[in-house]
């Protein structure tokens, strides 16, 4: 047991060594854990009076200045602890959006390459139906049926957006199901249980994991998508409900450029940070993107 822990150390570790190479990977990372920061201690210092619409602590739509460096809202609220709260429920809403989507994406796939036959067809069958139409569009037709709540963008976001991970899935399936030690597995007695979890899902994580991090700043941009539409939850602060009620409250006519950017660079920063992230694993786990860099 301690050989098998001391090798996967030693992979961790190579691992590690060929992401640190890549520096915008790097960078996003820094980003993502200085936001994942923010986000986690803002409870610290910002109470929920400072995000009451009755007990604002300053006046309507100020400029920035000492006292509020990103300036007020349309009710006198900071917009920088809007800004900072925005991210507890923009990056939750959009990692579980993203994991479950994926979760979804990687049974079908792998199941569709294991088995093949009737199984394949139906599923892929299936995939091609959710292809077709716009995950946006569906994502839309589920947050008005359903009730208004987180719960709601992220089953939302998840269960319409996981067609593309489920052909990249499928697709890795088939070549690792052609290599011969999964021949000599079932040759020696492994059945479909065995070979799916203990070959096949160990093979295709790297490449899940890579895609992950792209699909979380895909659910982030949907989730505030959704909010500006007014299908988010009204109760909780988050940057597509920002620009929402920037936009509602004629703040932007009025010229409040500072309740505007905020939540619209926010927005950008954290996708930026996460696709960097992304691409960086994508170059780490295959092998084809590291011989071109």
């Amino acid at each position: 047991m301690s050989i098998v822990w001391a090798r996967r150390r030693a992979a961790a570790g190579r691992l590690w060594r060929e992401f640190a190479a890549d520096r915008a990977g790097l960078v996003g990372l820094g980003a993502l854990l200085g936001i994942v920061v923010l986000a986690l201690l803002a409870p610290l210092w910002i109470s929920a009076d400072d995000l009451s619409v009755i007990s604002a602590p300053g006046g309507i739509l100020e400029p920035p200045s000492a006292e509020f460096w990103l300036g007020t809202d349309h009710v006198g609220r900071s917009v920088l602890d809007l800004t900072i709260y925005g991210a507890r429920v923009s990056l939750v809403v959009g990692i579980a959006a993203a994991l479950l989507s994926v979760g979804i994406g990687t049974v079908v796939g792998m199941l569709s390459g294991h088995f093949g036959g009737w199984v394949s067809a139906v599923l892929m069958r299936v995939t091609d139906f959710f292809l077709v139409l716009p995950a946006l569009v569906l994502a839309i037709a589920l947050s008005t049926m359903l009730a208004r709540g987180l719960s709601t963008i992220i089953v939302a976001i998840g269960v319409t957006s996981w067609p593309s991970t489920a052909r990249l899935v499928r697709a890795q399936t088939l070549t690792i199901e052609a290599r011969p030690y999964i021949e000599r597995a079932q040759a020696l007695g492994g059945g479909h249980r065995h070979v799916l979890l203990k070959h096949v899902l160990p093979a295709v994580l790297p490449l899940v994991l890579a895609n992950t991090t792209l699909a979380v700043g895909s659910a982030i941009i949907a989730e505030s998508t959704l909010a500006f539409l007014g299908l988010g939850d009204p109760s909780k602060v988050s940057w597509g409900q920002m620009l929402k009620q920037a936009l509602d409250t004629g703040s932007v006519t009025a010229g409040a450029w500072w309740y505007l950017l905020p939540p619209g660079i926010a927005i950008v920063a954290v996708v930026l940070a996460f696709t960097l992230c992304g691409r960086a694993l994508e170059i780490v786990v295959n092998p084809n993107l590291r011989a071109r860099r």
